[in-house]
């Protein structure tokens, strides 16, 4: 009898519960889609200061080492081709909380893909270094080295920001950062014609071959790229030579964006 005095209430309830359905729905739909984006854009930002690291990548001789060392302590001092990484902390100098691990890779052909293999992950922004004065007669080696860089599946999805740095323009016989960048989509666009035509090695290792670098159909530039690419020249050495300072402001105002 009690359950038969319940039943018009428990009806008045349903009825109640029923009617604002739609309306109550498209509001828990819009919170859910409100905590999910909210959710998503906190783990990229965790993603991205996660990834403190600027790496100086670049071939032999290009300048990387001293540029490190010019960066940090501002002073000169003779280098020698690295065998292994050497990280420190780099202070922005216009912000006392701006700052990022600096970590110079060494540019031996035999050991700087592996190197780039071990932080490649943690690297918010790469600074990839070129011999300005040796540019003409190594361009090959150095757009080989920037093709493997930028067909990575780890640097394409994280897209860290990348600087071209034009080093050792206190010489004469320098090449501008301007026929630099022409030359190496030059080279980069040749690259990928012979890379994506050859075939896959024996192991299946490219099956699916790499990543296509920039788009199909056109002629290769860096502006295709999903990370954003900058150009600046610098001298490490300086041209008041090893008495006087770095010249190198375009790329401590680039740091200084980065971080």
């Amino acid at each position: 009898g009690m359950a038969g005095g319940l039943e018009p209430h428990l009806e008045a309830l349903r009825r109640e519960l029923r009617a604002p359905g739609p309306a109550l729905l498209s509001v828990l739909l819009a919170l859910l889609a409100v905590a999910i984006t909210f959710l998503i854009w906190r783990f990229v930002q965790g993603r991205r200061s996660s990834r403190k690291a600027v790496l100086l990548l670049g071939l032999c001789d290009a300048g990387k080492t001293l540029l490190f060392a010019r960066l940090l302590t501002g002073k000169y001092r003779d280098t020698q081709t690295s065998i292994t990484d050497s990280s420190a902390v780099y202070r922005v100098s216009n912000d006392k909380s701006g700052n990022v691990t600096l970590i110079d890779l060494p540019g031996h052909e035999s050991l700087r893909l592996q190197f780039l293999e071990r932080f490649k992950a943690a690297a918010r922004a790469i600074v990839f270094v070129v011999d300005s004065v040796a540019f003409q007669r190594e361009v090959k080696d150095v757009a080989e080295f920037l093709y493997q860089v930028l067909v990575d599946s780890t640097v394409l999805k994280n897209a860290p920001a990348l600087l071209i740095a034009c080093n050792k323009q206190d010489v004469t016989m320098a090449k501008s950062a301007k026929l630099i960048q022409q030359q190496l989509e030059k080279e980069l666009n040749t690259l990928r014609v012979t890379r994506s035509a050859a075939p896959t090695s024996l192991d299946g290792s490219a099956t699916g071959g790499p990543a296509q670098l920039g788009k199909k159909g056109k002629d290769f530039d860096f502006s295709q790229l999903p990370m954003r690419v900058e150009f600046v020249e610098c001298s490490a050495r300086g041209s008041k030579g090893e008495e006087g300072d770095a010249d190198f402001e375009g790329l401590e105002k680039w740091l200084a964006k980065v971080a």
